[in-house]
């Protein structure tokens, strides 16, 4: 059987397999799949009481792939993008505020390594971490090197 004639479920347990998806994301990618007669909604109602489709697991997944290169901001970002509902996003917002600094702090020592030496300089490392979804008052540490331990 190609992968052409899959069922929906098949379709988004293949998807599953590959990494977590969010209710919404499953419903983006099954969209054009599904054919008249076929009930996506049910599909997705079906593998969310199965827990094959978990908002927390979703969330996890995306802080432990993403934090190690962008800021809180971002990551937020990416977690509403993926449909998951404020309470998620609130509780890995708290995870990741106390890391804040230490992920900016590496980001910045990964790519730069020492501070700027002229303001054009500093103005690229600042538009970097910013672009990052880094806070404006955890960038201003990691440019007058403030390293993490000494915050």
């Amino acid at each position: 059987m190609g992968f052409n004639k899959l069922s929906l479920t098949g379709r988004a347990l293949k998807y599953l397999s590959q990494r977590e998806h969010s209710r919404l994301e499953l419903e983006r990618k099954l969209t054009p799949h599904a054919e008249e007669g076929e009930d996506l909604t049910a599909v997705l109602d079906a593998l969310e009481a199965k827990d094959f489709i978990s908002p927390e697991r979703v969330a996890q997944s995306v802080l432990y792939r993403r934090s190690g290169k962008l800021g809180t901001s971002r990551v937020l970002h990416e977690l509403r993008s993926k449909g998951l509902d404020d309470e998620v996003v609130r509780a890995a917002a708290e995870q990741l505020k106390d890391t804040e600094h230490a992920r900016a702090w590496e980001v910045w020592q990964r790519k730069f390594g020492e501070p700027a030496t002229t303001p054009q300089e500093r103005m690229k490392q600042m538009r970097f971490l910013a672009s990052r979804g880094f806070g404006g008052d955890v960038v201003s540490k990691v440019l007058r090197g403030q390293a993490p331990d000494e915050a």
